[in-house]
């Protein structure tokens, strides 16, 4: 007789969890954590579901997942493992105790380059694995797009693949051994014939190989769904390792892997063939895989959305071919509409980001609107993915569906997002018949309800249909041998909820509508060295804590709304806590695939949380610095000889000098015979670095422009936003605008980016029924972008140096730096300048307790790029905080574009 767990309502009604966070403290060597900050940041994956659990636990090692096992086995708490977080069906969520394996094992444990192995715990990072093995030329196949923050152990729990897998296979094909607790304490080691199988499971299978032989589907690359239980098959070697693959934890708990590695391609070149529309393409596909491809994705027009570089066509495949020979070959032999080959590393970067963000840029429908998970991945036969995927768009119109579907075209796996309406009882209706639906219709193609993320919560109640009653019992009486008391992850694959309940939206107020918008695909934790400008999340890679990143304060927010984890609502000291090492920095907005703004919810949250209550000093002092400066300016320098507490100052840190002579009383009352662009005195400029001020109307009466000022005193209320002061920022920019008003459609040329983007994000959505901030924001232009536009035939003064620096953050994610980067060149400055934030963030690196992390974020890439550089390097900031922190850390001074410039023309 099967014994299941007790659900953890019970735990909490009997006053047990306290008793049971106790008995884990003393078992375990590794983090306990019953909080409701950790519990709030596990309610949710990559999925539309959410279940609570008791608490978490970060295990040292296996002995600590042992002794976890015990104390929940004793007292019928179930167990779900989780890796990155990332799983899309909701299999790395749950109600008992979540085992969270990415603080402490996460080690590549060994390398054997000549046997091509190696032996990795579960938390390890892939990209983590990929490093360690590349020296040997070596490289582990399976790569999902979320290849920089997903884990081993989540990829054997879903068998995931990932774009090579028509070269290498899924995550099954490429395990060699696994080491596994069961959640009745058994220690087990599974391998080929037999090893490791628990007791009763050789019996179970070998009564029934006719169904096993029988019962899966045929020509299926990827076949996800269910128990791979004809992996026992004596045929197939009775792989036990193998079979455990996509268990999605309900068997047992991974603790270490030993995996095959591959070779890396000698000289890997992507062909990008273009086909008239996605069913073309898809039809297509299936006749490149005798030419050897190591991938075969594909993509529509609704996906791209205006991405350049790409061939002529509606849809298009990215195949990668190993040695440029073959890639031609691959072309002559497509017979595709148009074709490019991309050699250039870069340039193949550039297009494949466009295939690794989709799981988040599918979620936002052109013209506005959610998509949702849901019907994520289906596969089908590659030979019969054109007439699926045209079958599959009519059903969406017949359901008055939206979705863009993309992905693994060589494979038959398709990714889509589904503009459900998850929050009202007849979406959730409408949602559950499209599953039915579009279930009936993988089936009716010989395909598999899942093709790569498993079947979790959002498939496992259609199993049948896929598989049949009988075939579906025998997966439960697998279930039963391995876990007979039903403790491991509970409800998924055996037994499932339906796949309309647990629905991450129900129950959530308006308001958490748009924290909801995350969905948890965790670019935000990437880790290690960045192979571009991005900035997110410099927070979480400076702590490397889930609560740091933009997910897990996406989470804290939603949790919030709900108020059953977080009860405290706009007054809740979790999600304080969470922002407060948030630099605002607004890298998520253009770095996180559906652009979550997190600087927007952090000035959202301090505006309510602090109405009506004292604010910390720091936030009445640099938050109203435009005040203190119009009336004290340089009479302030006094304030630099008191103790930092008195300004709210980190004791490490001085205040800036203010200038004696701010821009501008420079410019003066000058006039102009002709103005050509307004130059905007923001607040840095003009009483801390006025130089940059006369630097830039040098340059800008060079390259041939009259300069003018507003006429009159203008902010645009950006230290305001940063201390959520919501509404001292609209009163300083409605007076803006009326200051403005004669001048408005008048080109504005700012020079601190951070005011720049406040002026072209912040001002239009503080004040969105003003059309003059929409006038306004549209006006802004960079100093490189003003000199681009109104002086295009100006020739700038060529300095040929190398260039060392950094891009502002909020000009990476709000402004671009195109311009930019083409004027350095036009001045012969050679290099890249580097990404990431400077950890200054204006007021961030001045309060108190954020010290440490703001030198932390200036180490992850500006002051390694900057002591890698020439001395002959010309260093360019062009905010004043980056300057800032670069002459506090280094001693060494960076200049604005502005600067640079002028010294150059007054040389010349």
């Amino acid at each position: 007789m099967r014994r299941q767990v007790r659900h953890p309502d019970l735990v909490r009604k009997h006053h047990e969890r306290s008793e049971l966070e106790d008995a884990l403290r003393a078992e375990v060597a590794g983090d306990v954590d019953f909080g409701a900050t950790a519990r709030a940041l596990t309610t949710m994956d990559a999925s539309n579901y959410r279940r609570v659990p008791v608490g978490v636990v970060a295990p040292r090692d296996a002995g600590d997942v042992a002794a976890v096992l015990s104390v929940c086995r004793e007292r019928g708490v179930p167990v779900v493992a989780r890796g990155g977080g990332t799983s899309i069906a909701g299999q790395a969520t749950g109600t008992g105790v979540v085992l969270d394996f990415t603080r402490h094992m996460r080690a590549v444990v060994s390398v054997d380059h000549a046997a091509r192995t190696a032996v990795v715990q579960p938390g390890v990072v892939l990209d983590r694995l990929r490093d360690a093995v590349r020296p040997y030329g070596l490289t582990f196949g399976p790569d999902p797009s979320t290849h920089s923050r997903c884990t081993l152990g989540g990829m054997i729990g879903n068998n995931a693949c990932g774009a090579h897998s028509v070269a290498w296979g899924t995550t099954a094909d490429n395990v060699r051994g696994l080491d596994v607790l069961t959640y009745g304490g058994e220690r087990l080691r599974l391998g080929r014939e037999w090893q490791g199988a628990p007791a009763g499971l050789r019996e179970l299978v070998e009564g029934r190989l006719a169904l096993l032989r029988t019962g899966y589907p045929a020509g299926l690359p990827r076949r996800i769904s269910g128990y791979a239980l004809d992996a026992l098959l004596p045929e197939r070697g009775a792989d036990v390792a193998r079979s455990y693959c996509g268990s999605e934890g309900t068997l047992g708990v991974l603790t270490e892997a030993t995996v095959r590695l591959v070779p890396l391609p000698a000289s890997p070149v992507l062909a990008v063939l273009g086909y008239a529309d996605e069913s073309a393409a898809a039809d297509a596909a299936a006749g490149l895989l005798t030419l050897g491809p190591l991938t075969v994705e594909g993509m529509a027009a609704d996906l791209v959305r205006g991405a350049s570089g790409l061939p002529r066509g509606g849809a298009w495949l990215f195949v990668e071919m190993d040695g440029e020979p073959a890639a031609r070959g691959l072309i002559a032999a497509a017979d595709a509409l148009d074709a490019s080959l991309v050699t250039d590393p870069a340039g193949q970067r550039a297009l494949w980001r466009i295939r690794e963000d989709a799981a988040g840029t599918a979620t936002r429908m052109p013209g506005g609107g959610d998509a949702w998970p849901g019907w994520e991945d289906c596969a089908v036969p590659p030979a019969r993915l054109g007439a699926y995927l045209r079958a599959f768009r009519a059903l969406l119109a017949e359901h008055g569906l939206r979705g863009t579907p993309y992905g693994h075209f060589g494979d038959g796996c398709i990714h889509v997002r589904i503009d459900f309406d998850l929050y009202t009882g007849k979406g959730v209706g409408r949602f559950r018949e499209f599953s039915e639906a579009v279930a009936d219709l993988v089936v009716a193609h010989g395909g598999s309800l899942s093709g790569e993320h498993g079947d979790g919560q959002a498939r496992a109640e259609l199993l049948p249909r896929m598989y049949g009653p009988e075939l579906v019992s025998v997966f439960g009486a697998v279930k039963d041998v391995w876990d007979p008391d039903g403790g491991l992850n509970p409800g998924m694959l055996v037994r499932p909820a339906p796949l309309d309940t647990n629905l991450r939206f129900q129950g959530l107020p308006l308001v958490g509508r748009e924290p909801a918008r995350c969905v948890g695909v965790a670019k935000c934790r990437v880790e290690g060295p960045t192979s571009g400008p991005e900035v997110m999340c410099p927070s979480y890679r400076a702590t490397g804590e889930e609560r740091h990143s933009t997910r897990g304060r996406a989470r804290l927010l939603h949790e919030m709304a709900l108020g059953e984890v977080i009860t405290d609502g706009w007054r809740s000291e979790e999600v304080k806590e969470a922002l407060d090492l948030c630099l605002s920095c607004k890298g998520c907005r253009s770095d996180c695939p559906v652009g979550v703004d997190m600087a927007a919810y952090k000035a959202e949250f301090l505006d309510r949380h602090y109405a009506d209550r004292r604010r910390p000093r720091s936030h009445l002092t640099m938050g109203r610095l435009p005040e203190w400066l119009r009336l004290f300016g340089p009479a302030l320098n006094i304030a630099r000889m008191l103790p930092a507490r008195f300004a709210g100052v980190t004791p490490e840190r001085k205040l800036p000098r203010v200038a004696a002579l701010t821009f501008v009383s420079w410019f003066g009352a000058r006039l102009e015979e002709a103005v050509d662009v307004l130059l905007w005195p923001d607040t840095f400029t003009n009483h801390l670095a006025p130089g940059v001020g006369r630097s830039a109307v040098r340059v800008l009466h060079a390259a041939g422009l009259g300069v003018g000022l507003p006429p009159g005193r203008v902010c645009c209320g950006l230290t305001y936003v940063s201390t959520g002061q919501l509404d001292r920022a609209r009163k300083a920019m409605r007076r803006t605008l009326d200051v403005m008003e004669p001048k408005l459609g008048h080109p504005v040329v700012v020079l601190e980016p951070s005011c720049a983007a406040t002026l072209r994000t912040d001002l239009p959505e503080l004040l969105p029924d003003d059309p003059r901030a929409r006038t306004l924001a549209s006006s802004v232009r960079t100093f490189a972008e003003a000199l681009e536009e109104f002086a295009p035939a100006w020739e700038p003064p060529r300095l040929d140096h190398p260039v060392a620096g950094q891009t502002h953050c909020h000009q990476h994610a709000v402004l671009g730096d195109g311009a930019d980067r083409r004027l350095r060149e036009r001045m012969g400055l050679v290099g890249e300048l580097s990404g990431g934030c400077c950890g200054l963030a204006g007021n961030f690196g001045f309060e108190p307790g954020h010290y440490e992390v703001s030198v932390a974020c200036a180490e992850d890439q500006l002051l390694p790029a900057v002591r890698a550089a020439d001395d002959d390097a010309v260093l360019l900031a062009d905010g004043f905080s980056c300057r800032t922190q670069l002459d506090d850390l280094t001693g060494r001074r960076a200049r604005h574009l502005a600067e640079v410039l002028a010294e150059a023309l007054r040389e010349r």
